[in-house]
C-alpha cells in the first residue's frame, strides 16, 4: 500500500513549541484523513529545528466506493415529481430505481453510488487545510505564501507512492528535495522515500528524532563530566530544550574562571541556564564544579577549541555583570529596599508591592499562632522583608532568582536564618514536583503570601476561567493545599479568607465561599494524582463548613475504606433507593417529607427497629465526628445495614394508609439525611 511523507522546512522553530507542533500535524492529518475515509496503518511525526515532517504509512489509492440510499416519490406519483427525483438523484431513467413497500405506502428507491476519488487527488487539498489549521502560540506571514507560519518556510518535500505530490502554495519551492545541515552539508538531497530520506539525512548531519538528540545529549554529557572526574548537575528540562537547538549535537567541555566561584551557585547556575543553555556540573562534594558543559550544532575542524573559547569569553562577560550586581546589591541593607515596593504596581485595584507585603504582614499574624513551631516575630520580618530583593540589580537582571537572592543579602544584613530561609521558600511550592517548605517560618510566609493572593484576585473578580489563569490562582491553591497537608496543619481557612478579604479592604463581595470550592476542585485534582477518588471529596465537601483539610482528608480516607467494605457497599444501595423514593414521592405529593418518623405509627416491628437503631446511629456518629473519631463513625454507620435490609425485604413504604405512607417516607427521609450527616451520599460514584 501507498506511503505519504511530507517534509517542511523552515527557519529556526523555537524549541518549547516544535514537540507541540509535531503531536498537532500528525493529529490534524489523521483526523482528516479519517474523515475522507482514508485509512492507513501508522502515522509518525518528527521534528528538529528546522524541519517538521509526517510519514503515514499504509494507505489506500483511493477511496472506497460511497453509496447513498435515497427514497422517492411514491409509486403513481404525477410525472414531475418523478423527474424531479431522477434529476436530483442524477439518474436517467425509472428503471434505475426500485420499488419498496414501507408499510406506509409503495416508493421509489435510488441507490446512488459514488466512486472514491484517487488518494493522490485527495491529499494536496487535504494537507493544505491542515497547514493551515496547525495551532502555533505565534505565527507571521512571510513573502513567499500567504500561510501564517512560526518562521518562514523554505521548501517542503511531499512524496506519494514515490512520485512528487503538488502542493499549491504560492511560491514555496514543493519537490522531492531537502537539505541536510545548515554548516555540514551543503547541496540539495533528492529523496525517494522517508527511509531513503532518513538515511540521507543522517549522512548530512542530521538526527530527526528528538528523543534519539537528547539520548546523544545525555550520553555525551555524563562522558564528558566523567572525563573530568565530576557529576553533571541533573537538568531534564535543559536537555529537552537543548534538543530542540540542535540538529547534529556535539558536547563540548568548558572552564568558569575561578574568581566568579565565590559568586552564589544559583547565581552561576542560573546564569549559565537561562541565557546561554549550559549544563552545570558538581564536585564530589556536592558543590559546582568550575566547569560547564555545552552542546553544540557543530562537529569543527579544531575538536570545538574554538567554539568553547567562544563561549567562555561570553560566560566570563554574563558573570561579570552579575558579580557588578553582587558586590553592588550588598551595599544597601535589604530592609531599605522596603520602601521601594510602593514603586512597584502588584495590581491596578489591589495596590502596589508595598501594599501586598503590609497585607502579608496582618495575615502572618492571623496565621503564626496556627502553626506549631512558628516564630511570630521572626515570621512577620520575613513577610516585611520577602518582596524587597525586587529592586535589586541581580534580580532585575536574573527574574528567576527573586526570593533566592533576597535570602543572600539577609543573611549578608544579620537576620536571623528562619527569616531568611522564609525569603527564600515562601513562594514556593510552585509546582506539584516543587519542594514543600517545612521549616514553621516559611511555612507560615508561603501561606499567607498565597492566601492573600487568591483572596485578593477573587475579591476583585479576577478568577480563572477555562484555561486561561493569568494570575497563576491554580498554582497558588495548589500551594496552600500541599502546604496544609504536607506539613499537617490544622489550618482554619475560612477564617484566614474572611481575615485576608478584611485586609484587601472588603473590596468586591466576600469570596470565601467561592475559593473553598475552588479549592475543593484543586484537591480534587491534587488527590486524585494520588489515587485518592474525586467523588469522595466531593461528598465530604459537599456536607458544609469544612475548612480544615487534614480533618477533611482523614475523613475521606475513613470513608472510602467503609465504602470499599461489604457493608458499606450495600448501605450505598439501600442509600439510593430510599433517596429515590423520597424524591419521587415528594415530586408526585409537592410536599417535602422532612422531620422525626412518629414512634406510635410504626405498624410493622421492621420499621420499629430501623427507627430506633437511626436514633442510636445519629447520635453515636455525631459524637465520633464531632472527636474526629472518623472510623468509629463509619463503624456506626455499617450497623444500619441490616436494619435497613430488613426494612425493604419485609415493608411496603406506598400503603394505602396515607399517614402510615408519609411517616414511612420520613423514615426513608432519615436515613438519607443520617448517612449525609457523614458525606453526601448522593455525589458517591460507583
Amino acid at each position: 500500500m501507498p506511503d505519504l511523507f511530507i517534509e517542511l522546512l523552515t527557519e529556526e522553530i523555537p524549541a518549547r513549541m516544535q514537540a507541540a507542533a509535531a503531536e498537532a500535524l500528525a493529529r490534524i492529518v489523521a483526523e482528516k484523513l479519517g474523515a475522507a475515509g482514508l485509512a492507513f496503518a501508522d502515522i509518525e511525526s518528527l521534528v528538529t529545528p528546522r524541519r517538521l515532517v509526517l510519514s503515514v504509512t499504509g494507505l489506500p489509492a483511493a477511496q472506497p466506493e460511497v453509496s447513498e440510499e435515497r427514497r422517492g416519490p411514491r409509486v403513481g406519483a404525477p410525472q414531475a415529481a418523478i423527474d424531479g427525483f431522477l434529476k436530483s438523484a442524477g439518474i436517467a431513467t425509472l428503471e434505475e430505481c426500485e420499488a419498496r413497500d414501507t408499510g406506509r405506502g409503495v416508493f421509489h428507491f435510488a441507490v446512488i453510488r459514488r466512486p472514491g476519488r484517487k488518494t493522490a487527488a485527495v491529499l494536496p487539498e487535504l494537507l493544505l487545510a491542515a497547514l493551515h489549521e496547525l495551532p502555533w502560540p505565534k505565527s507571521m506571514r512571510f513573502p513567499a505564501a500567504q500561510l501564517r507560519w512560526v518562521r518562514p518556510l523554505t521548501s517542503i518535500l511531499a512524496l506519494f507512492d514515490g512520485a512528487v505530490l503538488p502542493l499549491a502554495l504560492d511560491s514555496v519551492p514543493v519537490g522531492d528535495t531537502t537539505r541536510g545541515h545548515r554548516f555540514l552539508s551543503s547541496g540539495p538531497i533528492r529523496v525517494r522515500d522517508f527511509a531513503d530520506y532518513r538515511d540521507k539525512l543522517r549522512a548530512a548531519h542530521v538526527v530527526l528524532d528528538a528523543a534519539e538528540r537528547a539520548r546523544i545529549i545525555a550520553a555525551g554529557l555524563e562522558r564528558a563530566a566523567a572525563a573530568l572526574g565530576i557529576a553533571l548537575k541533573p537538568d531534564p528540562g535543559l536537555l529537552d530544550e537543548v534538543a530542540g537547538l540542535v540538529e547534529w549535537p556535539v558536547v563540548l567541555t568548558g572552564r568558569i574562571d575561578p574568581d566568579f566561584m565565590a559568586l552564589p551557585p544559583e547565581v552561576l547556575t542560573t546564569s549559565m541556564r537561562t541565557h546561554q543553555k549550559y549544563f552545570a556540573c558538581l564536585d564530589r562534594d556536592g558543590r559546582l564544579a568550575p566547569h560547564f558543559l555545552v552542546v553544540a550544532n557543530m562537529a569543527a575542524d579544531d575538536g570545538g577549541d574554538g567554539i568553547v573559547a567562544g563561549n567562555e569569553r561570553v560566560l566570563r562577560a554574563r558573570l561579570s555583570d552579575a558579580r557588578f550586581f553582587w558586590d553592588q546589591d550588598r551595599k544597601v541593607p535589604l530592609a531599605a529596599r522596603v520602601p521601594k515596593l510602593a514603586e512597584r504596581v502588584f495590581h491596578a485595584r489591589l495596590g502596589s508591592m508595598l501594599d501586598k507585603a503590609g497585607r502579608t504582614m496582618r495575615l502572618v499574624e492571623t496565621i503564626a499562632p496556627q502553626i506549631p513551631g512558628a516564630d511570630p516575630r521572626d515570621a512577620l520580618r520575613a513577610a516585611e522583608l520577602a518582596k524587597a530583593d525586587l529592586s535589586a540589580g541581580m534580580v532585575g537582571e536574573f527574574p528567576e532568582l527573586q526570593g533566592v537572592m533576597g535570602r543572600y543579602y539577609a543573611l549578608n544584613d544579620g537576620e536571623p536564618k528562619a527569616v531568611a530561609e522564609a525569603i527564600a521558600e515562601h513562594y514556593s511550592p510552585l509546582g506539584p514536583n516543587d519542594r514543600c517548605p517545612t521549616a514553621p517560618v516559611s511555612v507560615v510566609v508561603a501561606l499567607a503570601d498565597k492566601i492573600d493572593t487568591l483572596v485578593g484576585f477573587f475579591a476583585i473578580g479576577e478568577t480563572p476561567t477555562g484555561s486561561k489563569d493569568p494570575f497563576a490562582l491554580r498554582r497558588a491553591a495548589l500551594g496552600v493545599i500541599r502546604l496544609v497537608l504536607e506539613n499537617g496543619l490544622r489550618l482554619k481557612l475560612r477564617a484566614a479568607f474572611a481575615a485576608a478579604f478584611a485586609f484587601v479592604g472588603g473590596r468586591g463581595e466576600d469570596p470565601t465561599d467561592a475559593i473553598l470550592a475552588f479549592f475543593a476542585d484543586r484537591l480534587k485534582v491534587h488527590l486524585r494524582e494520588k489515587g485518592v477518588r474525586h467523588d469522595l471529596v466531593a461528598a465530604v465537601f459537599a456536607v458544609g463548613g469544612e475548612d480544615d483539610l487534614v480533618r477533611l482528608l482523614a475523613r475521606v480516607d475513613a470513608l472510602a475504606i467503609f465504602l470499599d467494605s461489604e457493608d458499606g457497599a450495600n448501605l450505598l444501595t439501600a442509600y439510593r433507593r430510599a433517596a429515590n423514593i423520597v424524591r419521587i414521592e415528594e415530586r408526585k405529593d409537592g410536599a417535602r417529607h422532612d422531620g422525626a418518623p412518629e414512634p406510635r405509627l410504626f405498624a410493622a416491628a421492621e420499621e420499629r427497629a430501623l427507627g430506633e437503631q437511626l436514633d442510636g446511629v445519629r447520635a453515636l456518629a455525631s459524637s465520633a465526628l464531632a472527636a474526629e473519631q472518623y472510623q468509629p463513625a463509619m463503624s456506626v454507620l455499617a450497623t444500619l445495614r441490616r436494619p435497613v435490609d430488613e426494612f425493604f425485604s419485609k415493608v411496603t413504604v406506598n400503603c394505602e394508609d396515607r399517614a402510615l405512607r408519609a411517616n414511612r417516607l420520613r423514615l426513608l427521609a432519615r436515613i438519607r439525611d443520617t448517612l449525609n450527616a457523614v458525606a453526601d451520599f448522593s455525589l458517591i460514584e460507583g
